[in-house]
């Protein structure tokens, strides 16, 4: 088939999946268990200890490790939670559905994070939740948002979906607060294609999130199998099926692996983004991480002083063949969150006007990013 002038050239991600997952995924599609077993045991042993947590439970995706974080810390409804206006919708989605109310609060105009400031603002008798989304990779300020939560006896929960690998003082995120909550979705640093994990130093709430993830019953599928009658079981409580299965699992052991790899091949593209489109007047690129960075999204901020709008640039590329996207727009322009929105969010609005996410995984090659580069450059 002949292609169009308009198929895509280089994509906005691809994700990278090796002979070596596809053997490991095979080899575990000869196990009896199939949900439930070694397998998930292993992936949650491996992940605690690249995190530093103590636990680490595998759920069917990050949306649900928020939820059962939530709810293992007994959020009620109308408890409210401070959650930046600037993430997917699947942090705002989480407390909602686990009976709570999303706070909207502004952020940072250079990592884009939740602001301190904001938080301190938002807390209100009602604050039961500060939930901070480290953004792009790029970890929160995280010493001062655990120093908040502390005083005012708030629980912290972060929205680690796009930090595998994300440091702070050589501690990993996810680890300053209750719970973190991680994605392994096809876009994310590594993936499961769908599925996520919750890291925990509590046995209590591991415990709880346990028994959620698998409709409130006491014991595993091997368990039930192994140790008496498999229907010797209790239903403690009306849980819910958020289980990750044998096979996405043996994806994330793989992927798992090669994470340092990973992320120091997506810190070469992202330096070599910013050493070229530095030199571009009017594009503003991402700012140093206060720790160690993911490097999750390259994400470029095209300012006024450009010669065309962050639109015009995203039509001018995509006709070349270029993918580029926007994460992502606040959350208080959607319909379903506006009734959320209570203190200014300025600055999530500028950047919703400015921002623009580039071509950017691990196998780009530089041929391709200098295709994207000298692209914007004529541009200027």
């Amino acid at each position: 088939m002949k292609k169009s002038k308009n198929d895509i050239k280089i994509p906005l991600f691809s994700p990278s999946i090796t002979r070596e997952d596809k053997k490991l995924i095979g080899k575990t599609l000869n196990n009896q268990i199939l949900t439930g077993g070694p397998t998930l045991e292993k992936f949650e042993k491996m992940f605690a200890k690249f995190t530093g947590a103590k636990y680490a439970i595998g759920v069917s995706n990050a949306t649900s490790a928020l939820f059962l974080s939530l709810k293992s810390i007994g959020i009620k409804k109308n408890d409210e939670v401070i959650v930046p206006d600037m993430t997917f919708v699947a942090t705002a989605n989480a407390v909602i559905h686990a009976g709570g109310k999303p706070v909207l609060t502004d952020v940072n105009l250079d990592d884009m994070n939740i602001s301190v400031e904001q938080i301190k603002k938002a807390i209100t008798k009602k604050t039961k939740v500060i939930l901070p989304v480290h953004f792009a990779g790029k970890a929160c300020d995280m010493e001062k948002i655990r120093k908040i939560a502390r005083e005012k006896d708030i629980f912290l929960i972060e929205d680690c979906a796009h930090a595998i690998g994300t440091l702070v003082n050589k501690k990993h995120v996810g680890t300053f607060g209750e719970a973190g909550c991680f994605s392994f979705y096809p876009t994310k640093n590594i993936t499961t294609i769908e599925g996520g994990m919750i890291i925990t130093n509590s046995e209590k709430i591991a415990e709880k999130i346990k028994k959620y993830r698998n409709h409130g019953i006491t014991k595993t599928l091997s368990q039930r199998y192994n140790l008496g009658k498999p229907w010797e079981y209790d239903v403690v409580e009306s849980g819910y099926n958020f289980r990750l299965d044998e096979i996405r699992s043996a994806l994330g052991i793989s992927q798992l692996k090669r994470i340092k790899k990973m992320n120091a091949m997506r810190e070469s593209i992202f330096n070599y983004y910013n050493k070229k489109l530095s030199k571009i007047i009017g594009i503003e690129i991402p700012i140093k991480a206060r720790g160690v960075d993911s490097h999750h999204l390259y994400i470029i901020r095209v300012k006024k002083n450009f010669p065309l709008s962050r639109d015009e640039v995203f039509d001018k590329l995509s006709k070349k063949g270029i993918s580029t996207t926007l994460h992502y727009k606040p959350l208080h322009l959607f319909s379903a969150y506006r009734k959320y929105k209570r203190n200014n969010l300025k600055n999530s609005v500028e950047l919703f006007n400015e921002i623009l996410s580039l071509p950017f995984f691990p196998d780009i090659s530089k041929n391709e990013q200098d295709i994207v580069i000298k692209s914007i450059s004529k541009l200027s």
